[in-house]
C-alpha cells in the first residue's frame, strides 16, 4: 500500500480518488464495509482507492483529558486499511491550524483542490472540520457545486447494536475478547518487543515472555488464550498470557504482561512478537503460595490445550504482521 503521510503539505498523493475518511480506530467491521466499497469502487472506476485518516486522533490534540485509549496504533491501522483492499493510504498530521479550518475550507481546499476527489464516503456520524461543522450533508451540498459525489456508510450492527469503536473499547476495557473479535471482524491483538525479565516462571515451571507493549488499549486484568507469532521462527504459537501486578509474587508491582509459549523453551528477548487475544480465561488471583498458583497455572494451561486441540492454531484467521 502507497502511505503520504502530509497529503496536504509536502507530499504529491494522486489526485482523482475515491476516497473514504476516518479515525478507523481498530478498523472494525463498520469500517471494513465502507473500505471495502471504496476498494470496489475505485476498481470500477480504474482509479485510486484510498482512506484519509487523522494523526493523532482529534480528541487527544484537542480535549486530551477527555481522549480515549485507542484499540490500534497507526501502523496496525494501517496495516488493517490495507488488508480491505485499499490501495493507497494518507495520513493528515492533525494540527491546532488544520482544527481551525472550517468543514467548507476542508472540502474546497483539499478534498477538491489539493486531491481533486471523484467520491468519497464517511461513516454516518462521522464529522469533520471546525467546530465538527461537516458530514455528509455538507459534502452532498458542495459536491454537487464542485463536481464529485458522496455518501455515507450504512451502519453495521453486531450482536443487536451498532459496531463502533467505542463500543470495542468497552469490550476490552470488560476483558470480553469474544465480543471485541466479533466486533473487529478479527482478534485482539497487541505488537510489542519481548524484555528481560526476572524470570520467576522459568524456576516455577513455567517460562514466560515478559513483553512491552506498544498499544495504548490492552483487555482487562486476567489470563487468556492467546497465540504468539514471533517473525524470527515465522510461526504462530499456542500460549496463556497474564495481565496483571502479579500479587502471589509481588507487592506493589506495576501491572505486566507475560505469556508461557505451550512446548516452546527458545529465547527471543529484544524480538519484536504480536500477541493475539482469543478467549479469556478468568480474573487474575491472590493464593496463598506458589504451590497454589502454579496448580491454577496448571489448570490454565490444560484449559488453553483443550482450545487449541478444538480450534488447531492453523486455522485460525490471524492478522500476521
Amino acid at each position: 500500500m502507497d502511505v503520504y503521510r502530509d497529503p496536504i503539505g509536502n507530499d504529491e498523493p494522486p489526485r482523482g480518488s475515491v476516497l473514504s475518511i476516518g479515525n478507523f480506530d481498530g478498523v472494525h467491521i463498520g469500517h471494513q464495509t465502507v473500505l471495502r466499497h471504496v476498494a470496489g469502487r475505485g476498481a470500477e472506476l480504474q482509479t485510486t482507492a484510498a482512506a484519509l485518516t487523522l494523526d493523532p486522533h482529534p480528541v487527544k490534540l484537542l480535549r486530551p483529558r477527555e481522549a480515549p485509549l485507542l484499540v490500534t496504533t497507526l501502523a496496525q491501522r494501517l496495516q488493517l486499511i490495507e488488508r480491505t483492499g485499499i490501495g493507497t493510504a494518507m495520513v493528515v498530521p492533525f494540527t491546532h491550524r488544520l482544527a481551525r479550518l472550517s468543514a467548507a475550507d476542508f472540502v474546497r481546499d483539499v478534498l477538491v483542490g489539493r486531491l481533486a476527489i471523484r467520491e468519497v464516503y464517511i461513516g454516518a456520524n462521522f464529522r469533520f472540520g471546525a467546530d465538527r461543522g461537516g458530514g455528509v450533508e455538507l459534502l452532498r451540498d458542495m459536491g454537487r457545486e464542485l463536481g464529485f459525489t458522496a455518501a455515507s456508510a450504512p451502519t453495521v450492527e453486531y450482536a443487536g447494536e451498532v459496531v463502533s469503536s467505542t463500543r470495542v473499547r468497552r469490550a476490552l476495557a470488560d476483558g470480553d475478547v469474544a465480543l471485541a473479535a466479533g466486533l473487529l471482524g478479527r482478534y485482539t491483538f497487541v505488537d510489542g518487543g519481548v524484555l528481560e525479565g526476572k524470570r520467576l516462571g522459568r524456576r516455577l515451571g513455567f517460562p514466560t515472555l515478559n513483553l512491552g507493549w506498544d498499544n495504548e488499549l490492552v483487555p482487562k486484568q486476567g489470563v487468556y488464550v492467546t497465540a504468539v507469532h514471533i517473525p524470527s521462527f515465522g510461526r504462530t504459537f499456542p500460549s496463556v498470557t497474564n495481565i496483571g501486578v502479579r500479587p502471589t509474587v509481588y507487592e506493589n508491582s506495576m501491572v505486566t504482561m507475560e505469556s508461557h509459549l505451550l512446548d516452546f523453551t527458545a529465547d527471543v528477548y529484544r524480538e519484536r512478537v504480536r500477541l493475539y487475544f482469543l478467549d479469556r480465561l478468568r480474573d487474575e488471583l491472590h493464593f496463598a503460595s506458589t504451590t497454589q498458583l502454579m496448580l491454577q497455572v496448571s489448570r490454565d494451561v490444560a484449559a488453553a490445550r483443550a482450545r487449541f486441540a478444538a480450534h488447531p492454531i492453523d486455522a485460525l484467521d490471524l492478522v500476521l504482521p
